[in-house]
């Protein structure tokens, strides 16, 4: 559970006078700080960084957008005061130590850079001689005297290098120059190798940093074998290592295997096989199938192959699309080990009802609207930066994985910020700006002022948030999701049937959803998720729960092969079902509420040991295939010709990419940086939202790109933050969301038998 935040009262001892225009908390052993004026929260840098902050001067901290102006110079002034003082302390300890004597011929100054840097002289360093791999041999340089290393020559740097760390470098004043230099090094490497922005993502980004600036001014970079070879090597142990982790937990929870097909674009398509379990998603193989793509026969081989290679015994279900191919290899797959389901992927379920949704008139109209809006902002480089100003640095654009997820939330989000678009529109910067005068900001203003359109975008957000909800849910990799779908789905009717006011209109929306969720209705694996997580199952009301019962039965049934241990488990329903022992402690009543279903089962099953490890293991599934960045994944040079060596050598760096890549995504403890909207790297998810119709017009009076201000790094909420499961609530009393559940199922189950049968 997350910490709360915790009052602390500031210290009469502390005189700086930007503690009055702040507010101190206490996060677990973490002390944070709050501007009272735009609420934002600073994890760290102390006082200096708000009185930043408040002063609107940049450096490590976003300008303050509502503090009063006597106050900022206020801060501005107790920040040049500390400046002033800084200075003279140092230039105190210069005349110490001597380094403040213009005589003194052991320092140099370089100019041009920095003229606060203070030096000492660089020694002649080894220079290449023009070669790449003529640095091998042993030898001395012809000026400095100095024997070369084999293979670890090392060129000198543009600005300095010295055998003393201490003294090299820039001094705690200069430190904000010192990391221009060390953003313009990476810069460049990136620019030349072409690797792309958002590396700086990656949580062995800093890390890397921090380990070469540990070693001083004798770090020296691996050469090109190191990384092919004992690196690698390295690598190689510490990922299988981790794998061993998540394997090792198989046997207790069970795993899912996760089938993600990936066309490369280039006439490639790959099969990727994953396995899920609560410990963590591992990367198992890469299988190239652009020569039998239509194949089911393919499929189904290599199915049993990943199978047979993690253990019949691990495994609950293969989650695979919805394509005919796949529902006929599954088929096959469930014949062969009858305890194994066949699952489609709940969340492309669910982004197909929100795709399906967006295509009905009314929904459309309002979705197209909004795009008007959205794009005349982000056409012109100016207007951005005033949205960005009257939003605290929050984009309109709500980025999702899918762009029926992108177009709901991004929908959300402007409900959410509509008195911030408001107040902009209506602002004499925006009246007296050039940009507001065309006819386009006047439908845009249009639009922003009417009611109406506001009213139906907050009708669609409350039609459709239980599903987006539920989407976040079946796609985290912080918790399995098998026991909150069903109960998601009943969520996502219930909102709908009470936003519109007949049946003929819920109805219209109910089709969508069970037409897509029709390979799922009848999932034993869902209907036992549901049953088994005690928050829904204890809150059923009535005979709601009985036309799920035979599900139940029928997902044990196939789970448990072994007679004598299956009815056991039959008996000990009845203390579940009853609230019987420890099931009925006040305790364990409480805890339906906080603790994780497979949790639950763990501190009050014991008295059920047999139902209480078969409920761990289905509780502990996903519904969902991984949403996983493929673009840095060599996949085509893996299964392209090549030497057997090289080969090998490639299948374990995809390997090790992967299951890397894999272990911090889940792992969920990544603070991730502000996404740039615009960026190519997003144009696939939000091009409906940030292109203009005719893009090859120019218009002088917009800008270029360099004048657009970044967006925030900081992750900004607006108004009360609920959590996803927790909006799921308890209490499942409307009988006619499980009947139309049941005659959807009926009606569906003939169609489903003979389509499998005309596939077989």
């Amino acid at each position: 559970m997350a910490s709360t935040m915790e009052p602390v009262a500031v210290n009469s001892q502390k005189h700086d006078p930007a503690w009055k225009h702040c507010q101190m908390f206490k996060v677990g052993d973490k002390v944070q700080l709050k501007c009272i004026y735009c609420g934002k929260i600073f994890k760290g840098g102390g006082i200096h960084r708000i009185k930043e902050h408040l002063a609107g001067q940049k450096g490590n901290a976003a300008t303050c957008l509502r503090v009063q102006p006597d106050v900022r110079m206020q801060m501005l002034d107790s920040l040049n005061g500390v400046a002033a003082r800084k200075r003279k302390k140092q230039k105190l300890a210069e005349e110490m130590s001597g380094f403040g004597n213009p005589g003194n011929s052991g320092v140099e100054v370089v100019n041009g850079l920095n003229s606060d840097i203070v030096l000492l002289p660089v020694p002649e360093m080894i220079e290449h001689d023009g070669d790449v791999d003529g640095d091998r041999e042993d030898g001395m340089s012809g000026k400095s005297g100095v024997r070369k290393k084999k293979g670890r020559v090392r060129k000198a740097p543009d600005v300095v290098n010295s055998n003393n760390a201490a003294l090299v470098g820039f001094t705690a004043g200069n430190s904000k120059r010192a990391n221009t230099v060390i953003s313009m090094a990476v810069g460049r490497f990136f620019f030349d190798v072409g690797i792309p922005a958002d590396a700086a993502n990656s949580p062995y980004f800093q890390p890397m940093i921090d380990a070469i600036a540990s070693q001083g001014a004798e770090a020296v970079g691996p050469s090109y074998h190191d990384l092919r070879n004992s690196v690698l090597k390295n690598v190689i142990h510490e990922v299988r290592y981790d794998v061993d982790q998540c394997s090792a937990a198989w046997g207790r929870t069970g795993c899912s295997i996760l089938v993600d097909e990936w066309n490369s674009g280039k006439g490639k398509t790959f099969v990727n096989f994953f396995a899920y379990c609560p410990e963590g998603t591992v990367f198992l193989r890469s299988d190239d199938i652009s020569r039998a793509i239509d194949s089911a026969d393919v499929l189904y081989e290599l199915l049993k192959e990943i199978v047979e290679q993690v253990g019949l015994k691990n495994v609950l279900q293969v989650v695979t699309t919805s394509e005919d191919r796949y529902v006929i290899a599954g088929k096959r797959l469930t014949d062969t080990y009858p305890s194994i389901f066949w699952t489609p992927c709940a969340g492309h379920c669910i982004d197909l009802m929100l795709q399906d949704i967006g295509e009905l008139p009314r929904v459309k109209m309002i979705l197209d609207q909004a795009r008007s809006i959205s794009r005349y902002i982000y056409s012109n480089a100016a207007v951005i930066n005033m949205m960005r100003r009257y939003t605290y640095g929050m984009d309109l654009v709500d980025l999702g994985t899918t762009q029926s997820f992108t177009n709901f939330m991004t929908l959300k989000r402007m409900v959410n910020i509509r008195p911030s678009l408001q107040a902009m529109v209506t602002s004499d910067e925006w009246m007296e700006s050039s940009y507001s005068k065309d006819q386009e900001a006047y439908a845009v203003l249009d639009s922003i002022s009417s009611q109406s359109f506001w009213s139906s975008c907050a009708s669609i957000t409350r039609l459709t948030d239980p599903l987006l909800r539920l989407l976040r849910i079946a796609r985290s990799q912080k918790m399995p999701a098998m026991g909150y779908v069903f109960a998601g789905l009943y969520r996502a009717k219930e909102a709908i049937k009470k936003e519109l006011d007949t049946k003929e209109e819920y109805m219209a929306y109910w089709s969508i959803i069970d037409r897509r969720w029709e390979q799922l209705q009848r999932h034993p694996l869902h209907a036992a998720g549901f049953y088994l997580n005690p928050k829904f199952f204890y809150s059923l009301e009535g005979d709601g729960h009985l036309h799920i019962r035979s599900l139940v039965y029928d997902c044990i049934e196939r789970l448990v092969p072994d007679l004598k241990v299956l009815d056991k488990i039959m008996k000990e329903t009845a203390s579940y079902h009853s609230g019987a022992g420890d099931f009925g402690r006040k305790m364990a009543i409480r805890a339906r509420e906080t603790l994780l279903p497979t949790e639950w089962w763990l501190t009050y099953g014991g008295g059920c040991p047999n139902l209480a490890r078969l409920a761990v293991r289905i509780l502990s599934q996903t519904c969902c295939l991984i949403q996983h960045k493929l673009d840095k994944i060599p996949l085509e040079h893996l299964h392209n010709k090549t030497n057997w060596l090289e080969h090998k050598r490639l299948n374990d760096l995809v390997y090790v990419q992967y299951n890397m890549s894999l272990k911090h995504m889940f792992s969920g403890d990544k603070q991730q940086e502000g996404v740039d909207i615009i960026s190519y790297k997003n144009i696939d998810l939000v091009e409906d939202w940030v292109m203009e119709k005719d893009f090859c017009s120019e218009n002088p009076t917009k800008k270029g790109w360099t004048d657009v201000d970044p967006p925030s790094v900081n992750d900004v909420h607006l108004g009360p933050q609920i959590d996803d499961v927790h909006a799921l609530g308890a209490g499942f009393d409307d009988f006619e969301i499980f009947e139309a559940a049941k005659d959807s199922e009926e009606e569906n189950a003939d169609k489903n038998i003979g389509k499998v049968e005309s596939c077989d």
